[in-house]
């Protein structure tokens, strides 16, 4: 373990220069106080909790101190905003502060978000507010508890300085840690603007820093793009399998690794809603649930346009192409073992399609049924779970033939199907109410719901005594929350 001020520091990013990012010095939030830290986020560093609550560690994540070897930089990039192109957006509230590398050879950005104005704030104060700092942390890290490719995040520090939104709340500064910052908005840029020898060293840059295996290919660039479409396939497999809706899926909120990435106004599934919009902004329905499987490809044919210099469109057609049956199996292969199958069947598409259907009618709360589906043996099971069907006949049926299915298994006992199930089915989610919740609390200057609800989280899988509270259905109140992008 090292010591906050002993960080070992190699700038890649920065080094690349002015034309792909400018310096900035963060802005220091008045009276910072540490709110939460993930100890598994910190971890990555080789910073431990007892780290978070050293004065020097609120006084440089709150932008007060810098290290002498970090360079903050706001990186340039543009993107397509619900469909619309933007020439030019940028870190408009976060700094790159720098690139630690830890003692595993592993490099990580310290992403400050929320560390004031850049050349890139548009017109805004470049600052996050608590709330929305609050949700970053807590999706980051509840995520990665869940297996799901995502950001981290190191802590939350809140302040007394305050900022307008739709009322007055007090700004915060989030540490995000990711292995790139570079998204698929980064190559759009260059590309539009007409700077082929840029966008050539940004690729390069890519490739030798994050996919080095590509480098040993005969037509690097494609093998490369052919890695971001398969992981970005195991991602929405990940989203879709587990009810977990992003919000706003612009080509800037897309990373160059296929990790969940930049948190708005995101949510999990509560009751099953294909048609879900978590967005309050998205009045058109652009971002939701049913739809984040079809942008995610339209997204990667986005990022082909801009590698068009250097992959055929003949290629990039055919790697685009993957995306989809890559996606299936994913997604297939988890919901196999959501149910508690261990093999794959030619109709276990429609099994699956055939609960969902009969999941929307009923408004059935989406992950708290497979985790009640692995409470008892399965007939038991069914039993109980059938009164929450508004089709109780055609769930009997559906009952049926995953008892018939099931049957067809030799793997086990009946307690080992059930501790295959409790392994993937969640019994605690990142409930919007949950959420809000604690931000409630937090704004009140009570931490205490954060830090809980941030500890339930990090075991999704394992039933923690005293904390059944957080395994309830939401109330009514709790569906219905509205989450914009205002933060």
């Amino acid at each position: 373990m090292k010591a906050l001020d002993e960080l070992d520091f190699d700038n890649r990013f920065a080094r690349l220069g002015d034309a792909f990012s400018t310096q900035v010095l963060p802005e220091p939030i008045d009276e910072p106080r540490l709110v939460v830290a993930s100890e598994a986020a910190l971890a990555l560093l080789d910073l431990t909790c007892a780290d978070a609550e050293a004065p020097l560690f609120t006084e440089v994540f709150s932008g007060h101190k810098l290290w002498a070897d970090a360079d903050p930089r706001a990186m340039v990039y543009s993107g397509h905003q619900f469909g619309g192109y933007t020439p030019r957006l940028g870190d408009g509230r976060g700094l790159l502060l720098g690139e630690v590398v830890n003692d595993a050879g592993q490099h990580w950005d310290l992403h400050l978000k929320g560390a004031g104005q850049t050349p890139y704030s548009r017109m805004g104060d470049g600052r996050a507010v608590l709330r929305s700092s609050i949700r970053e942390f807590l999706a980051s890290e509840a995520l990665h508890a869940l297996g799901i490719p995502t950001s981290r995040a190191a802590c939350v520090i809140g302040s007394s300085t305050p900022v307008w939104r739709e009322r007055k709340e007090s700004a915060a500064m989030v540490l995000r840690l990711a292995q790139s910052h570079v998204r698929f908005g980064s190559f759009e840029y260059f590309y539009y603007t007409k700077q082929p020898e840029r966008l050539k060293e940004l690729g390069e840059y890519v490739l030798a820093n994050h996919y080095p295996h590509c480098l040993e290919q005969d037509e690097p660039w494609l093998a490369m793009f052919r890695d971001i479409v398969e992981r970005n396939a195991e991602l929405l497999g990940l989203w879709q399998a587990y009810g977990f809706c992003h919000g706003v899926m612009n080509t800037d909120n897309m990373s160059i690794l296929g990790i969940t990435f930049d948190f708005g106004p995101y949510a999990f599934l509560d009751d099953f809603d294909q048609h879900f919009i978590c967005n309050h902004s998205d009045h058109e329905g652009r971002y939701a649930f049913s739809n984040q499987v079809p942008i995610a490809q339209w997204n990667l044919s986005a990022l082909a346009q801009a590698l068009t210099p250097f992959i055929s469109v003949e290629a990039l057609r055919e790697a685009i192409g993957l995306f989809l049956p890559l996606y299936q199996a994913h997604y297939l292969d988890l919901m196999r073992r959501r149910l508690g199958l261990t093999h794959a069947e030619e109709q276990d598409a429609e099994l699956i399609a055939r609960l969902l259907q009969l999941m929307q009618m009923g408004g059935v709360d989406y992950n708290l049924f497979f985790r009640r589906l692995g409470d008892q043996p399965a007939a038991d099971a069914l039993r109980t779970l059938r009164d929450d069907f508004i089709d109780i006949r055609g769930f009997d049926a559906w009952g049926e033939s995953l008892l018939e299915r099931l049957g067809r298994q030799a793997e086990g006992t009946e307690q080992q199907r059930r501790e295959r199930m409790h392994a993937v089915n969640p019994l605690y989610v990142l409930r919007n109410y949950l959420a809000q919740k604690a931000i409630e609390a937090a704004e009140q200057g009570d931490y205490s719901e954060v830090r809980q609800l941030h500890r339930v989280l990090s075991t999704p899988f394992t039933e923690q005594p005293g904390m059944a509270e957080y395994a309830k259905r939401p109330p009514d109140w709790g569906k219905h929350l509205e989450i914009s992008c205002s933060s």
